[in-house]
């Protein structure tokens, strides 16, 4: 991997600090709630009929956190590897496959992996990269993947009208859930990055992961903003709050 500049560096220094500090007990708690629990079970049936994954399936997942999503993941395939660059969420990651009695789930500190995937997801990553590396991070892909392996990524739009409400009603709340360099993406642009590359945009939901992240205890609340998510998304879909990324790399 080429070497990052000192601007890239900075950003990934804060990043981790970030997390770090998330992950020391408020993620653990905020995670296991009902409405996040269900989010992220969402999450990985989308993952699945999306990519394809499936019991031989290998899977990499890119910026892990503590592994929920890849611990739920992990049942429907051959074997999920979880990178992310802080300590403390490979810990809890491994502690938690531990306990779970899940072993063909690793988890490991750093940016790569060995061998090749047939499936990398990056569930809320990409939004975290600095432009340079989300746009090195197709060619990289290019190498990770098998031929005619599928990347799959979740983020929030820039377009998003949750995000446009809870900065003007709720911005404490909002920056609590992010970091000083996270940034909301254009659909069409992320897309664009993936050239040479079978892919397309797909809009993921309209108001129920908002709802997640305000009431994660709320269960039957994001329940019914799933089931709401279908007609706004086809009425406005410009305004939907989180967008997909599939893309199929070559087959040959």
């Amino acid at each position: 991997m080429a070497p990052r500049d000192h601007g890239v560096n900075d950003v990934l220094r804060r990043e981790l600090e970030y997390h770090e500090k998330l992950y020391s007990g408020f993620a653990q708690k905020h995670f296991a709630r009902p409405a996040v629990r269900a989010l992220r079970r969402h999450m990985v049936g989308r993952i699945v009929e999306l990519t394809g994954a499936g019991p031989h399936s290998r899977v990499l997942s890119l910026g892990c956190g503590i592994g929920d999503t890849e611990l739920l993941l992990a049942p429907l395939v051959g074997e999920v590897v979880g990178l992310d660059l802080s300590p403390a969420a490979v810990r809890q990651a491994r502690a938690d496959a531990a306990r779970l009695g899940i072993g063909n789930a690793r988890f490991e500190e750093g940016t790569s992996a060995a061998g090749r995937f047939d499936v990398v997801v990056a569930v809320f990553f990409l939004h975290h990269l600095p432009d340079d590396e989300l746009r090195a991070l197709p060619v990289r892909l290019k190498e990770t993947l098998v031929p005619g392996g599928t990347f799959y990524s979740l983020d929030p739009s820039v377009r998003r009208l949750s995000g446009a409400i809870g900065r003007r009603l709720v911005p404490g709340l909002m920056k609590r859930y992010q970091t000083p360099d996270e940034r909301e993406l254009d659909p069409d642009w992320t897309l664009s990055l993936f050239q040479g590359f079978d892919a397309r945009v797909e809009m993921y939901d309209f108001v129920s992961s908002p709802m997640a992240g305000l009431f994660p205890g709320w269960r039957f609340g994001y329940a019914a903003t799933r089931w709401l998510d279908g007609p706004l998304l086809k009425v406005a879909p410009r305004w939907g709050s989180n967008f997909e990324i599939v893309a199929r790399s070559p087959s040959a």
